[in-house]
């Protein structure tokens, strides 16, 4: 740290010198202003005598002119002898404003750097980043602690006083009987009709014991999302623990891996983050109620998690997905490859043009290999591996889409003829 500011500050006081030094050099080459003027009067009287030779004045006009400019030479040569070159730039009002320019430089950049740089801070490698969002991870608070940081939620204007007072009795009949599962459910839907979600995350809680082993993945993805709406959209590790009982249950739960990649970029992984989301965009479709914040939030992660190459992909656009190509299983063969060439088509199109993830790419691959189309399988791997050849994750997922479709690259050619 101590050479960092010892580089600064010389840096600082070189600008400083070299803005002090043009102000106190502060003249002309051309030497006082007088002595200037006193040249070109003398340029005019030259000037006088060509015209007069050319005949373009009179005589008399010529003495006239010569007299004036005569005049004003005596004038000009008489203030020059007066002034010292360089005089004006030495007065002590130079002297001040190379002092001001020095501190405005020096001190201003201090100011700057305390205010908007990060003093003391070490350097950050890699390692240490991960291990220190880990930590934070471990270390979060919790969803008590979340909630009470919160200001109380105000109910909407325009609920009935009829419905309050029916959520009312809901929750002294629910008190009377905890094991009720239908009431339980009442209450949970009723409190967050009201914004109430602390009261219905316990309330979907209370499913999940009542339900015990029959409890599927909806149940604790909704506990998980009444639970981040009542911490303010906070991923507590309660709530974590909710979204991986929901993958455990279903490893595609688009809730509980839409909140899951927010929690990795609310404790310092938005390249885990940007991962998940890009992935869960590319499978879900548009209709789906985590692709709005995804799509408003993922150009920002793809910044954090130091992706350049991202572009959002327009609505409806995607291509083929796993589902789409499961589905077309159940078609006949001539049915099930009209189908996917069609999606195939648009996909390719935009991939030639307009590039996209590793997603699309591995999805394409897919498809063509249920076309049996492998040759252009092949040659589609040969050109993501190209664009991916600086990105370990693009190229992970690119590969692993062709281990799955049995796609290789053709091993390169031993033909030495001609060498």
């Amino acid at each position: 740290m101590t050479l960092f500011w010892i580089f600064t500050a010389l840096m600082g006081l070189g600008v400083a010198a070299l803005l002090a030094l043009a102000v106190l050099r502060g003249q002309r080459d051309t030497g006082p202003s007088a002595a200037f003027d006193v040249q070109v009067y003398r340029d005019q009287l030259k000037e006088i005598d060509r015209d007069l030779t050319r005949g373009t004045i009179p005589p008399e006009e010529a003495d006239r002119l010569r007299t004036e400019v005569s005049r004003r030479i005596l004038a000009a040569d008489a203030k020059a002898r007066g002034e010292t070159p360089g005089t004006a730039a030495r007065a002590p009002g130079a002297l001040i404003l190379s002092a001001v320019v020095a501190a405005v430089v020096i001190g201003g950049g201090y100011l700057t750097y305390m205010q908007l740089g990060a003093p003391g801070y070490p350097d950050l490698p890699l390692n240490t980043r991960i291990e220190m969002a880990a930590e934070a991870r471990e270390n979060r608070p919790s969803q008590a602690d979340a909630e009470s940081g919160l200001p109380a939620t105000a109910m909407p204007d325009d609920v009935p006083e009829s419905y309050q007072e029916l959520v009312v009795r809901l929750r002294g009949a629910v008190a009377e009987n905890p094991n009720d599962l239908q009431g339980q459910r009442l209450l949970a839907r009723s409190e967050a009709a009201l914004g109430n979600f602390s009261a219905a995350w316990q309330a979907q809680q209370a499913i999940v014991r009542i339900k015990a082993a029959e409890a599927t993945a909806r149940d604790y993805a909704d506990l998980a999302d009444m639970m981040i709406l009542a911490a303010g959209g906070y991923v507590s590790p309660e709530a974590q623990a909710a979204l991986e009982e929901a993958l455990a249950r279903d490893p595609q739960n688009g809730v509980a891996r839409y909140y899951g990649g927010l929690m990795m970029a609310q404790t310092g992984r938005p390249d885990v983050a940007f991962r998940m989301w890009d992935r869960l965009l590319a499978e879900s479709p548009d209709d789906a109620p985590w692709i709005p914040p995804i799509r408003d939030q993922i150009e920002e992660m793809a910044f954090r998690a130091g992706v350049s190459n991202f572009t959002l992909p327009p609505l409806g656009q995607r291509g083929p997905t796993q589902a789409d190509i499961d589905a077309a299983g159940a078609m006949s063969a001539e049915e099930r490859n009209d189908m996917i060439r069609g999606m195939v088509a648009g996909l390719s199109d935009r991939l030639a043009t307009e590039g996209g993830p590793p997603d699309d790419w591995a999805r394409l691959i897919n498809a063509l290999s249920v076309l049996g189309d492998t040759d252009q399988a092949q040659a589609i791997y040969r050109e993501a591996r190209m664009v991916f050849a600086d990105l370990p994750d693009g190229l992970q997922t690119v590969d692993a889409a062709a281990a799955a479709a049995n796609i290789a690259l053709p091993a390169p050619s031993t033909d030495t003829q001609g060498e």
